[in-house]
């Protein structure tokens, strides 16, 4: 570890990201200059549809530039439709847990920023690329975050047509994929620009993976949280909150919040619980003057953890500890309902 620290700070660093003016053109031909044909490359994701493809993505612009590029998730995936999209696509990437850092000379990091993370904090960046807000201390050879773009598949598919890299099916199937997901189809946050990249991709996209993939989203494990969810969801205001204790997989809080954003009362949906002894708070806003990411900020970045997101989809982090600490030993669900009575 120490080793790739060093050699990442005798190289210049970007202290913030490129200039909105800067063509992507120019963007792309910094991000070829980090690395030499005796490099090996680390991408370490979080991984979702839109993280995985990215990486597929950087993997394509570095073929033939680098000995080799390897993908690594932090994350458990368990979701069936993430399942089936790593089944269908033939994603190849491994577990952080079989990461060996000394085999690397290059280090990325693409739909994230290293504070999303402990894993993630553990190892200084050469490469850095995401969509969602400018988080603290960000330092890297190649800087480039977009927080108003609806998806970081969208960056990568500009930056592959900057570069004349036309996309193999696969390659743009899961670049497609990643942005219908991020934007929820774009009823989230979302730029022309990811338009534009949605309709670039569509000519080489494979429509019927992508309809299996979107269609293996349920099992009967999924099927008992919802029932579940059901059963234990309170409605506030133009606020569906449910929280719903320990939960088997984060995964399922994501699923439950954009479910209750079906709600024909709701403007905001919040799902809870607890994984892996933290707190996971998931947050979905459809209305024209609530934001998302400042909610979640605003109710939990006093205390700790990590809080923070878009307008329309945010999400919190934080150690159970610590919530038991604020809330002096008291039933959880209560606390929570209190503080976002407060803050929405």
């Amino acid at each position: 570890m120490q080793r790739d620290k060093e050699a990442v700070n005798h190289e210049h660093l970007m202290e913030h990201p490129f200039a909105r003016s800067t063509p992507t053109v120019e963007r792309v031909k910094r991000l070829l200059e980090v690395v030499s044909a005796e490099d090996t490359v680390a991408v370490l994701i979080n991984a979702d549809p839109d993280s995985m493809a990215s990486a597929m993505a950087l993997k394509r612009l570095y073929w033939r530039r680098v000995k080799k590029v390897s993908v690594y998730h932090i994350n458990p995936i368990r979701r069936a439709d993430n399942l089936a999209f790593v089944r269908h696509l033939k994603i190849d990437q491994q577990p952080v847990k079989k990461l060996s850092p000394s085999k690397f000379t290059k280090w990325a990091i693409v739909d994230s920023q290293p504070h999303h993370s402990e894993q993630f904090a553990q190892h200084r960046f050469n490469i850095i690329i995401d969509h969602h807000p400018v988080g603290p201390n960000i330092r890297a050879q190649f800087v480039d975050i977009r927080a108003e773009y609806g998806a970081n598949s969208t960056i990568m598919t500009e930056y592959l047509r900057a570069a004349k890299i036309k996309p193999s099916p696969r390659l743009a199937t899961a670049l497609f994929f990643g942005i219908k997901t991020d934007t929820d189809n774009f009823v989230r946050e979302s730029l022309a620009n990811d338009v534009n990249a949605f309709r670039y991709l569509y000519q080489f996209t494979n429509m019927n993976i992508i309809k299996k993939i979107e269609s293996s989203e349920m099992t009967r494990k999924t099927l008992a949280s919802f029932q579940l969810a059901m059963d234990k969801v309170k409605i506030f205001h133009n606020t569906a909150f449910v929280y719903m204790d320990e939960v088997q997989d984060a995964d399922i809080l994501v699923m439950i919040a954009d479910f209750f954003m079906k709600l024909a009362e709701a403007t905001w949906s919040i799902a809870a619980g607890i994984w892996n002894e933290t707190l996971v708070v998931i947050f979905r806003n459809a209305g024209f003057r609530g934001n998302a990411g400042k909610v979640a900020e605003k109710a939990f970045s006093h205390i700790g953890g990590s809080a923070g997101g878009h307008k329309g989809a945010a999400r919190a982090e934080i150690p159970l500890e610590i919530i038991r600490d604020a809330n002096k030993g008291g039933d959880i669900e209560k606390f929570l309902l209190s503080t976002f009575r407060a803050v929405l």
